[in-house]
């Protein structure tokens, strides 16, 4: 996830709440969401308020204090000759463009 990235608009994630509260006490997020699952299998509704509170409080934390933005310099591109050819050589340009 991109640094400037709002946890919430992500699509993969139902709100972000554990990734939001990992970034913010710089834990990796799995770490919650393991107590969150199994919170759910003992108390559903309970799980779910919980997590729901948790997403409110987030967001009231984001928009009162958003996070800084973080500026990543990236090296340029290293060039490749055209006549280099091969799988070593497409890496070394895939990587190139990657940095």
């Amino acid at each position: 996830m991109s640094a400037n990235q709002n946890p919430f608009l992500r699509p993969d994630t139902l709100f972000g709440v554990c990734q939001a509260i990992g970034e913010d006490l710089r834990v990796n997020p799995l770490w919650l969401r393991i107590p969150l699952a199994s919170a759910i299998l003992f108390s559903p509704t309970g799980a779910v308020g919980v997590y729901f509170g948790l997403g409110l409080l987030v967001l009231v934390s984001r928009l009162l204090f958003p996070p800084k933005s973080v500026v990543i310099e990236t090296a340029a591109a290293t060039p490749v000759l055209a006549a280099e050819s091969g799988p070593i050589a497409q890496d070394t340009r895939e990587l190139a463009e990657a940095a």
